[in-house]
């Protein structure tokens, strides 16, 4: 299996780019349809498939990745010897057109490929071992099905001082799934069905940026189908208050047997319990000793706030 050329990206704009991007699924992307990209929600990539995505503005992470990433390369190439070549195309699968990538580069000699990354010290621990993020797994599984490489390299510079590469076999059986899953997604992007909204970060930002304010004084009746979702919220808040007591009876329990100590050892665990000083505006009494210099600097600021109540 060879992969087609849907565009080659030696001569194009950064906004051709990303308009080509909306055509299909790339290798970031499968990773967020299934849930294991931690900085993208499924949401947020159906609404960039259809074009209604707000703006994600460039910033130095992302700036800094693309200008280490020949860095990256060579040094991979250094360390173990093997040559590789950049494709400047975006790929894309001989068989379900849906599926795309833009892969960072082809081993020369070997049906590979390789994907390079930067990332924060912070982060070392996720590549500790044979570890590898799940969400790069997932993208270059998804490269292997555009690509048909039967294997592919990651190579990680880590805090700008540490550099690892870690070789990944093709896995079949993931990639039948990652198929079915990008399928089913893409009927979405093409009958305008958006997904579920899952509980990341990102897709309580994409609520944000749909429905920024309420249109005041507006009410509307829900389907009574979702009372059971009301129910298994209310469930599932009384399970957190009391797993929180619980963890708060054993810190309780903890502070008691640390008792006027800074810091206890117990096995491979150091636990702390310091002073700490912290200092803060009273912004209630400045505003009764000086009324009007406070309304001079007081800036208003709206969000939305969610609650549910029951009617008795």
């Amino acid at each position: 299996m060879r992969a087609e050329k849907l565009l080659n990206t030696r001569e194009i704009s950064y906004e051709e780019w990303k308009k080509t991007r909306m055509k299909g699924i790339g290798g970031s992307d499968a990773a967020a349809i299934v849930g294991l990209n931690r900085y993208k929600s499924p949401l947020r990539v159906y609404l960039e498939k259809i074009g209604e995505a707000p703006e994600v503005e460039d910033n130095e992470r992302m700036y800094w990745g693309r200008v280490l990433e020949s860095l990256v390369a060579k040094e991979f190439e250094k360390r173990t010897g093997k040559k590789v070549r950049r494709v400047n195309a975006i790929l894309q699968h001989p068989e379900y057109d849906f599926m795309i990538a833009n892969i960072d580069r082809r081993v020369v000699g070997e049906n590979a490929i390789l994907e390079c990354k930067t990332t924060s010290q912070w982060n070392e621990k996720e590549w500790k071992g044979d570890e590898v993020p799940q969400e790069y797994i997932i993208q270059v599984q998804h490269y292997m099905a555009v690509t048909g490489a039967e294997k592919a390299y990651i190579a990680v510079l880590i805090g700008g001082n540490k550099f690892l590469y870690k070789e990944i076999e093709r896995d079949d059986e993931l990639i039948e799934l990652l198929i079915e899953k990008e399928k089913e997604f893409w009927k979405m992007v093409e009958n305008r069905t958006p997904p579920v909204l899952d509980g990341s970060k990102d897709a309580e930002e994409i609520l944000k940026y749909m429905y920024p304010e309420a249109i005041e004084g507006t009410e509307i009746e829900l389907p009574e189908e979702n009372v059971e979702l009301i129910e298994r919220r209310k469930e599932l808040d009384r399970q957190k208050k009391e797993l929180e007591t619980s963890i708060k009876a054993i810190d309780n329990r903890l502070k008691q047997l640390i008792g006027d100590n800074e810091k206890a050892k117990c096995g491979s665990y150091i636990l702390s319990y310091k002073n700490i000083k912290s200092s803060r505006f009273d912004s209630k009494k400045f505003k009764k000793e000086h009324e009007n210099l406070y309304k001079k600097y007081i800036k208003e600021s709206y969000y939305r706030k969610f609650e549910i109540k029951e009617v008795k």
